[in-house]
C-alpha cells in the first residue's frame, strides 16, 4: 500500500476514493471506465482509474470535472496534475490511486491495461449496468 495517504479525508480508503474518481467520469460520459488494482506491485500507488473521452475537450472537461468533484465531495486534491494543456492524456495523481484520462488514439497506444495486465482489474458502468469488483474476481478464482 503506498505511504502517503493524501488522497482524502480519514476513513475514505484509496479504494474508494478510485470507485468514487471513476463513477464522475462516468456521470460526464466517461467511456471503458476500469480501475486496476495495483497493490501487489511495487510501484508508489494503490490504483489506476483509466478512462476514455471522445475528444480533447472532453478530456480537458473529464479532468476538470473529476477534480473539482473530488475536491467538493470529498476533499481529495491532487498532488499533482499532467497534460490539461495538450488534452491527449491527462494525469491526476492523488499518490494512493492515479486517474489516467485519455483520447481514444493515445489510450490505445500507451494501452495501459495491457502494460499492466497481470493486476486485478475492475469495469465500472453507468447506472444501466452492474460493475464487477476485485472481490467478485477473488471469489472465482
Amino acid at each position: 500500500m503506498a505511504s502517503n495517504n493524501v488522497s482524502g479525508p480519514s476513513g475514505t480508503t484509496p479504494e474508494d476514493l478510485a470507485r468514487i474518481a471513476a463513477d464522475l467520469a462516468l456521470e460526464k460520459k466517461g467511456e471503458d471506465v476500469i480501475i486496476l488494482d495495483l497493490r501487489g506491485f511495487s510501484l508508489g500507488c494503490d490504483f489506476f482509474v483509466i478512462l476514455t473521452a471522445t475528444s480533447g475537450p472532453h478530456v480537458k472537461a473529464l479532468a476538470e470535472w473529476i477534480e473539482d468533484e473530488m475536491i467538493r465531495r470529498h476533499g481529495a486534491k491532487p498532488w499533482h496534475r499532467e497534460g490539461l494543456p495538450l488534452g491527449a492524456w491527462v494525469l491526476l495523481d492523488y499518490v494512493d490511486f492515479v486517474v489516467h484520462i485519455f483520447d481514444r488514439e493515445s489510450r490505445e497506444h500507451y494501452m495501459l491495461e495491457r502494460l499492466w495486465g497481470d493486476a486485478p482489474r475492475e469495469e465500472r458502468q453507468g447506472p444501466e449496468g452492474a460493475a464487477a469488483s476485485f472481490d467478485d474476481e477473488e471469489d472465482e478464482g
